[in-house]
């Protein structure tokens, strides 16, 4: 029995996910079966997420295997905080000729990290400013993330927005002083389950109505953050792209809309953001 099975109906529109972690090993050997199930839960359209110069480039590749029409996978290319140590002389020109991929439709995964501090914060701060520097001359949206560190990029971020055609703060899990602040600068925000977890998400259930219909997506980050209020939990304990329904309908439930209005709206703003067809 499918994990969806609870819900009665699938959203009347179809969804955008707009990130998937899909160069994940979980995902090697049920790729296709993956895609499948997304598409019969009504997730149409994905953005695959780079993380590194590696990585985005099999996000690419698997775009163009997978879905040759070039109808439904995206992907975006860039260096997450926690590969920023990992930044050489040449990943700018390297990042720059996967921009130029048709493919290929935001700056990211990019960004700062004050949590785990994987890479130091200095060279964080190096990365995010070069691929938002590519960002600024390739004329693409940012797919940014930030954990612990609002305050040190929102300084980042208003001295380049002017310059920025849009950025998304990809799964948002912060204070409201952040996400007012984030807003302020015109920016974008991602939900994903996080907003299901009784144990760490109550906060965004309140916060989740302040976001204005226009700015707000939705995704699954898969295979990370299997939304807890999914009934039955597959097996595997993996997250995939067909649970962004649970995220749809927890979502609607905090903020009083019906799933199919949220799935509307929050689908036409992935679609204007990413220059989906």
């Amino acid at each position: 029995m499918s994990a969806l099975s609870t819900q009665e109906n699938h959203p009347a529109e179809p969804l955008v996910d707009i990130g998937v972690n899909l160069t994940h090993p979980s995902f090697a050997s049920n790729r296709q079966e993956v895609l499948q199930r997304a598409h019969d839960a009504g997730v149409r359209q994905m953005l695959l997420t780079g993380t590194s110069i590696a990585e985005s480039e099999k996000a690419l590749a698997l775009c163009h295997e997978l879905d040759p029409s070039g109808s439904s996978l995206y992907c975006t290319a860039g260096v997450h905080p926690h590969d920023a140590k990992d930044w050489r002389a040449d990943s700018a020109r390297q990042l720059q000729q996967l921009l130029q991929e048709s493919r290929v439709r935001a700056v990211g995964e990019c960004g700062l990290d004050f949590n785990r501090d994987f890479s130091p914060r200095e060279r964080q701060q190096a990365a995010l400013e070069a691929q938002l520097q590519l960002a600024a001359e390739t004329g693409l949206p940012v797919f940014l993330h930030e954990r612990d560190a609002s305050q040190r990029m929102l300084e980042i971020l208003k001295s380049v927005r002017d310059h920025l055609c849009n950025a998304v703060i990809h799964c948002f899990t912060g204070e409201r002083q952040a996400l007012y602040a984030y807003l302020d600068l015109g920016l974008h925000i991602g939900i994903t389950g996080w907003i299901c977890d009784e144990r760490r998400g109550t906060h965004l259930q309140q916060l989740v109505r302040d976001i204005p219909a226009g700015r707000l997506m939705l995704e699954s980050d898969a295979p990370y953050l299997l939304p807890r209020s999914l009934q039955p939990r597959p097996r595997n304990n993996l997250n995939e792209p067909a649970y962004l329904v649970q995220v749809l309908y927890d979502v609607a439930r905090c903020r009083g809309e019906s799933p199919s209005a949220l799935a509307a709206h929050t689908t036409a703003c992935a679609r204007r953001f990413f220059s989906l067809h």
